[in-house]
C-alpha cells in the first residue's frame, strides 16, 4: 500500500493532474480508510504511560497540540503549492491499528510534554511500519531531558539505527522539492515576543536540530525537529503577530517532508 500511494503521489505531482480530496470523520469509531491520495496522520500515544490521561486533564492528549488549526492550514498551503490531492483533515491512528499501515507518513508533537514511552508491542509495531516504507516526523520537543525521551524511545523502536544530523549538503529531504539551504530555527507562537522597539522576536530553548534516522539503504525513515515548533508555524498562519516568512517556510519544509515520504 505505501509503494502503491508513493506512485500516484509522483503521477499528481509530474503530470499536474488536478484532484480533490474526500474527508471521512476522524471521530471514535470513524472510518481511518484512506479517501485521498495524502492523509495527514496523526500518531496517538498515551501521555506519560497511562492510559486515557490527557494534558492538564483535558481529554485530548497532548499527541493532539495544534489540532485542528495546523491541519487545516498546512492543508491550504499544500493544495495552493503542490498538485497533491491531500485530505482537508488528519487521520488519528494509534500504533496497534493496522489502519497505520495504509498512511505512509506520521506526525508526532509533543513527545516531550507527553512523556511518550512506547511499549514493546508498540515499538514494534511502529519498527514495521519504518521498516516497510513508513515515515515518521517528530515535531515540537525542546531540551535536553526532552531530547533524551526521544532517544529512550527510539532506541527501542529502531535499536541499532543512529540517529544522525541532517544538512542541506549531504541530505536529499531538503532538495526533493524546495531546495533548502538555510536550515532557519521556526519557532512556536509561546516563544514569541515583543520588543521594546514593537518587533516581534523568538526566545526557545536552546539552538535547533534538524536530526534523522536512516534505514540501511539509505532511505530517511524518522525526521527530527527538534527546538522547533513546526505545527504551530502551520496552526498560525493567519495570526497577525506571528512571522509570516516564519509559517511560509514552515510550509516548505512540511512540503518536503512529505514529497520525500510519498516518493521514497
Amino acid at each position: 500500500m505505501l509503494k502503491a500511494m508513493g506512485f500516484f503521489l509522483v503521477c499528481a505531482v509530474l503530470l499536474n493532474v488536478p484532484a480533490s480530496a474526500q474527508t471521512p470523520s476522524t471521530g471514535p469509531g470513524a472510518s481511518l480508510q484512506p479517501l485521498a491520495e495524502f492523509h495527514m496522520a496523526r500518531m496517538i500515544y498515551s501521555d506519560g504511560g497511562a492510559a486515557n490521561r490527557g494534558r492538564y486533564g483535558m481529554r485530548r492528549g497532548w499527541w493532539a497540540i495544534d489540532y485542528p488549526g495546523a491541519e487545516q492550514h498546512f492543508h491550504g498551503g499544500v493544495t495552493r503549492l503542490t498538485n497533491i490531492n491531500m485530505a482537508d483533515d488528519s487521520h488519528h491512528i494509534d500504533l496497534m491499528n493496522d489502519a497505520l499501515f495504509d498512511h505512509p507518513w506520521l506526525f508526532a508533537q509533543q513527545i516531550g510534554q507527553g512523556r511518550w514511552d512506547p511499549t514493546a508491542a508498540e515499538a514494534a509495531r511502529l519498527r514495521d511500519y519504518l521498516l516497510k516504507g513508513g515515515f515518521l516526523l517528530i515535531d515540537d520537543f525542546h531540551s535536553d531531558s526532552q531530547w533524551q525521551i526521544m532517544i529512550n524511545a527510539m532506541n527501542r523502536v529502531l535499536p541499532g539505527y543512529p540517529v544522525v544530523t541532517l544538512g542541506p549538503a549531504h541530505d536529499e529531504v531538503f532538495h526533493v522539492l524546495y531546495d533548502l539551504d538555510v536550515l532557519t530555527q521556526i519557532p512556536g507562537q509561546r516563544h514569541l515576543y515583543r520588543a521594546a522597539d514593537g518587533s516581534i522576536g523568538a526566545r526557545l530553548e536552546g539552538p535547533q536540530k534538524w536530526a534523522g534516522i536512516y534505514d540501511h539503504k539509505g532511505r530517511l525513515m524518522v525526521a527530527l525537529n527538534f527546538n522547533m515548533d513546526m505545527g504551530d508555524a502551520w496552526e498560525h498562519a493567519d495570526d497577525p503577530i506571528y512571522p509570516e516568512p516564519m509559517t511560509a517556510l514552515a510550509y516548505r519544509f512540511g512540503i518536503n517532508y512529505v514529497i520525500y515520504a510519498m516518493t521514497h
